[in-house]
């Protein structure tokens, strides 16, 4: 397969000479601690295709997840949190595919998938196949929060992942609240879900013979994994460095029951990693697509490890390029459909060094190989959040090119 990428730095004017700035370990100034650093987000509406006559109400909901997010960094939250409020925003809009809106499985119901991870702690929660919860991502985070409490009574271990019946009962068992399905689904999803059923059933009645059903198996698939693939995420450096990815999905129209989708599975999702003495940037990863191939590449993990190499556009296109679409673990797929957002930050040097003035390096990216990807950030420095729809090149194939954009941001804060 060929990649053809297409960069543009979209921000370079959110940073004044930062490429400038030399870095250094996160792990810098190990015993001060920031008394007001500016935070930054970087949200997704799902990697798939976003037609033009709904290209406001997508950069309407991520500006408002970035606002949402900031405004909780802004009150001294930590990055989890800040991320969990981001997805809390992109759940509730009808227009994503997760939480509220979710696509509908085979059987007419919404079961969502959802992950969240804590850079600082390196603990990760999430849910599978989840019915009657309006905001997945606060079931996830839940679980993550519980586990960093330690064992449970007689030296159980606290779960990370739950799917299905038990996480529901799990969240209802801790005071979260049930949402009846039928008030999840919207008007939009309930249509989709008849169209698509009108389908299945037609082209049941077509196909006679083992050929045909794997044409329609074929055709199935191409049809789920080109379309809103629109699961939401995204990634959030807080006041003090830290970093954190959260995604969550209602998963592939019309999926069998049970299905869980990368947007809960460890590694496939997102992924977050503060700087440590072996890495010097701290990293964090949300990913969208078909998810199958997403599972098969780890691909948030491999992403995360790529973004230590010294140049973060070059590393996130070799490993778009290589990871997934010339995956061998995907050898057999004619197109390779997912995308990503990444950030990774680090402390750097300021032009007139300080005792009292530190600086972050934050470098964001996204790139995805389906026809479109939606994205939104703002740092809390900004007065409002900023959106743009990255589209592949004109002429080129999806799942078998890529496009990749990103910026630059530094921010500043006074120590103690």
């Amino acid at each position: 397969m060929i990649g053809l990428p297409s960069y543009a730095g979209v921000m370079e004017s959110l940073m004044n000479s930062a490429e400038e700035q030399p870095p250094s370990s996160l792990l810098d100034n190990k015993n001060e601690k920031p008394k007001c650093v500016g935070g930054f987000v970087l949200v997704h509406a799902g990697a798939g295709y976003h037609s033009e006559s709904k290209a406001k109400e997508y950069k309407h909901v991520c500006k408002r997840a970035c606002q949402r997010a900031v405004d909780r960094l802004k009150a001294g939250a930590l990055a989890v949190e800040a991320v969990a409020a981001a997805l809390v925003e992109l759940e509730d809009s009808p227009f994503t595919n997760a939480g509220m809106g979710s696509n509908l499985n085979l059987s007419g119901e919404i079961e969502c998938d959802a992950s969240i991870m804590d850079g600082k702690s390196l603990h990760y929660g999430a849910v599978g196949a989840i019915s009657g919860m309006k905001n997945p991502v606060l079931v996830a985070n839940r679980l993550l929060s519980e586990a960093q409490k330690g064992k449970l009574s007689a030296g159980r271990i606290p779960p990370c992942f739950l799917v299905g019946r038990g996480a529901h009962d799990w969240a209802v068992g801790h005071g979260m609240p049930p949402c009846p399905s039928e008030k999840m689904a919207t008007k939009f999803s309930l249509s989709a879900y008849k169209r698509n059923k009108r389908k299945m059933e037609l082209a049941e009645k077509m196909d006679t013979g083992h050929n045909q059903a794997k044409k329609r198996r074929q055709s199935s698939e191409n049809e789920n994994c080109s379309g809103c693939l629109d699961t939401v995420g995204a990634v959030v450096v807080d006041l003090e460095g830290n970093v954190a990815a959260a995604v969550s999905s209602g998963g592939l129209a019309m999926k069998h029951p049970g299905r869980v989708g990368q947007a809960a599975h460890y590694g496939c999702g997102c992924w977050a990693e503060n700087a440590c003495n072996m890495n010097p940037y701290s990293t964090a990863v949300s990913t969208s697509g078909c998810g199958e191939h997403l599972i098969r590449t780890m691909l948030a993990r491999e992403c995360s490890a790529a973004m230590q190499s010294e140049d973060a556009h070059q590393a996130l296109l070799d490993a778009m390029q290589n990871k997934f679409i010339s995956s061998p673990f995907l050898a057999s797929e004619d197109r390779v459909l997912g995308g990503v957002i990444v950030l990774r930050c680090c402390r750097c040097v300021e032009p007139q060094p300080s005792q009292n003035i530190q600086g972050i390096l934050v470098e964001f990216l996204w790139s995805h190989t389906t026809e479109s990807m939606c994205v939104g950030y703002m740092s809390a420095q900004d007065s409002k959040a900023k959106t743009h729809i990255s589209r592949l090149p004109p002429g080129t194939v999806p799942g078998q090119c890529l496009a990749i954009e990103g910026g630059v941001c530094r921010l500043t804060s006074a120590v103690e």
